[in-house]
C-alpha cells in the first residue's frame, strides 16, 4: 500500500492531524479502504480525509485504536460503520446529500464537489493588479 502516491494537503488538521504518530501508516490503509467501499475515486477520498469529515472519521478511528484493534482493523472497522449509516433529512438538506446514501459515500462525494469549486473559485480569482 505504500505506492499510494496521493498526499494530503492538510496534515495540521482532518484525518492526517487527528491521528498524529499514526498518520503516515493510517494514510495509504485508510485511502484504499475508503475508495473501495465507496467506489470513489482516490483524489475524492484525500478531499474527505483532509475536511472536517476526515477529522470525525479519524476520531472514529481513534475509538476502534483505544479498543485494542490494529490500525488496518480499526479503520475498517470505522469504514464499515460509516457505510452502516445512511444521509437523514437534516444532513440532506445541510450538505445537499441524497437521502438514503451512505454516510461514507455521502461525504466522500460532498468533499469532492466543495473541493473542485473550492479550485475553480481559486483558479478565476483575479490576478493582483501591477502597476
Amino acid at each position: 500500500m505504500s505506492d499510494i502516491s496521493i498526499a494530503t494537503k492538510n496534515e495540521s488538521w482532518g484525518f492526517w492531524g487527528t491521528l498524529k504518530e499514526h498518520a503516515a501508516t493510517a494514510w495509504p490503509i485508510a485511502l484504499t479502504a475508503i475508495s473501495d467501499a465507496t467506489a470513489q475515486p482516490l483524489e475524492s477520498v484525500r478531499a474527505f480525509l483532509d475536511s472536517r469529515h476526515g477529522r470525525h472519521f479519524a476520531d472514529d478511528v481513534q475509538n476502534e485504536l483505544y479498543e485494542g484493534k490494529n490500525l488496518a482493523d480499526a479503520i475498517n472497522a470505522t469504514t464499515q460503520r460509516w457505510m452502516g449509516w445512511t444521509i437523514g433529512r437534516q444532513i440532506s438538506k445541510q450538505y445537499d446529500i441524497p437521502r438514503g446514501l451512505p454516510c461514507l459515500t455521502g461525504f466522500v462525494i460532498h468533499c469532492e464537489i466543495a473541493d473542485e469549486a473550492q479550485t475553480q473559485d481559486n483558479a478565476c480569482a483575479p490576478s493582483p493588479r501591477k502597476n
